[in-house]
């Protein structure tokens, strides 16, 4: 027992010394989600399973508040948080197409959609990014395994060096909390 948790942990901290290297596509992500905020425009994520978990924990963390208390809430949506539309669009079309409908649904030219998928190879997440850029919209992506398919399709993309889905979505964790963090700092130093 104790061999593996101190296996994991070491692996765990070796693999956020190797993600460091990801450091300027975070900062361009980071960056097109700020230009979006303060153009008035919204942030759309999604994910599944684990990955829509860390889509819903991430759109939490902007639309309550991350560290600064008293900072207005910021229009992000997790595409997923509507388990009504989300069963009726999979029980009567499919669930691969059910992000894209979100995208059409909510998204407008200006804002960004944000997908999370620790293979980059979600059918639903590749039709949501590529029906984001047909509307106008910027897109982002936190990928792992090498990015897959969805390598190269987003306009910032963020890939965790790792073939370990736990690894790569605790490297997610991260990530999307050092996002949110930077953006509650720049938009709202004096709050």
């Amino acid at each position: 027992m104790i061999s593996l948790i101190e296996k994991n942990l070491k692996e765990a901290a070796e693999l956020m010394q190797t993600t460091v290297k990801e450091k300027e596509a975070i900062a361009k992500a980071t960056q097109i989600i700020i230009d979006t905020f303060k153009n008035k425009n919204k942030l759309l994520v999604a994910g599944n399973g684990g990955s829509a978990a860390d889509a819903q924990h991430m759109t939490g963390e902007l639309v309550c508040t991350f560290q600064n208390k008293n900072r207005p809430g910021l229009p992000a949506i997790c595409l997923h948080g509507d388990t009504s539309a989300l069963t009726a669009w999979a029980n009567d079309f499919n669930y691969d197409s059910f992000f894209a409908r979100g995208v059409e649904a909510y998204g407008t030219s200006g804002d960004v959609f944000f997908a999370i998928t620790t293979s980059g190879n979600s059918k639903n997440l590749i039709n949501a990014a590529l029906k984001a850029k047909e509307i106008g919209m910027k897109t982002i992506s936190l990928l792992g395994k090498g990015g897959g398919k969805m390598r190269g399709l987003c306009d910032a993309e963020i890939i965790v060096p790792h073939d370990d889905t736990a690894r790569i979505q605790e490297a997610h964790h991260v990530i999307y909390h050092t996002i949110c963090q930077i953006i509650e700092k720049e938009l709202f130093p004096n709050v």
